[in-house]
């Protein structure tokens, strides 16, 4: 009798066995692997998002960079035009360093991609020394100058503080207003012959 129930229990310890592993382990196993791949992807996606955000804080910090070079790059080369506070204020620093100005008119504008250029022939009479202390001002001023067309000679007539005559022409610029900036024409799709064909 011992023997037979010996018997019946090895017999049943592997049904048990293999309907525990088929019926409730191995699910489970399963559902382990799927939550393990779910964390996984998890993770990765987690970790794309970490690199994003970084790409993104990467760019608002240039756009912070790029907005104040902007407003210093507006400071030097307007948009709007100030034609008689520039025109007034080159002929304080002209005025401050003791040059005679002969000749002071501005000149017709240029237009270029986004930017319109505003020369401004200049002749002065003074000293070397107060012509260089006119163009460390212009340097220093907050707008873009530059000097094109100098030249300097000395005076027939020479006497203090008036021995040479310069002249130059100082070029400002100014951001074409938004509307102003030329946009190629659209262009009209060309209408499409149709052939008849006769029969």
């Amino acid at each position: 009798m011992k023997n037979k129930t010996l018997t019946t229990y090895l017999l049943l310890g592997p049904i048990v066995a293999g309907l525990f592993y088929f019926a409730y382990y191995k699910p489970k196993q399963a559902s382990l692997k799927t939550v393990r791949n779910e964390r996984i992807q998890a993770e990765q996606q987690v970790e794309i998002l970490r690199v994003k955000k970084r790409q993104l804080d990467a760019i608002e910090a240039e756009l912070v960079s790029l907005n104040a070079s902007l407003s210093e790059l507006e400071t030097i080369i307007p948009q709007k035009k100030e034609t008689s506070d520039i025109l007034r204020n080159i002929q304080q620093m002209a005025f401050d360093q003791q040059l005679d100005l002969v000749r002071f008119a501005e000149d017709r504008e240029t237009a270029r991609d986004f930017y319109t250029e505003w020369p401004i022939p200049i002749v002065v009479n003074g000293t070397y020394h107060n012509l260089a202390q006119f163009f460390d001002r212009i340097l220093h001023f907050p707008r873009i100058f530059n000097i094109d067309d100098f030249s300097i000679k000395a005076l027939s007539d020479q006497r203090s503080g008036n021995t040479i005559t310069a002249s130059f022409t100082l070029k400002s610029y100014f951001f074409l207003e938004q509307a102003m900036i030329k946009k190629p024409a659209p262009t009209r799709p060309r209408p499409v012959k149709q052939e008849r064909n006769e029969f």
